[in-house]
């Protein structure tokens, strides 16, 4: 479903690991909105939603809510750092055009 590279793990556990409460894992959501029709969001939670799709990759748990799973099946989440500044890109096959700063999809 979900694929978080090695730098991605790397980046989330280090996350967990600064954080004051113990997380369960990620959550990664898909919002209306951003430049291209749908922006993605993410962030450390303490408990899955019920409903939530619960993907181990790399060690890290990830949920998934039943809306954003259609739109984000076979997404590979990386972590970069460049010259631009770091953070995470999405290589999502559920997309059919993306704006220039890889947060927003259509």
């Amino acid at each position: 479903m979900i694929v978080l590279t090695d730098s991605a793990v790397q980046a989330v556990r280090s996350a967990i690991d600064k954080a004051d409460a113990q997380p369960a894992g990620l959550r990664i959501q898909v919002e209306a909105g951003g430049c291209a029709g749908y922006q993605y969001k993410m962030g450390l939670v303490a408990v899955p939603d019920t409903d939530d799709l619960v993907v181990q990759s790399g060690g890290v748990s990830v949920f998934i809510d039943e809306t954003s799973q259609p739109l984000i099946a076979g997404t590979t989440i990386d972590f970069v750092v460049a010259l631009e500044g770091s953070g995470f890109t999405f290589d999502n096959p559920n997309a059919s055009n993306s704006c220039s700063c890889g947060k927003s999809f259509g």
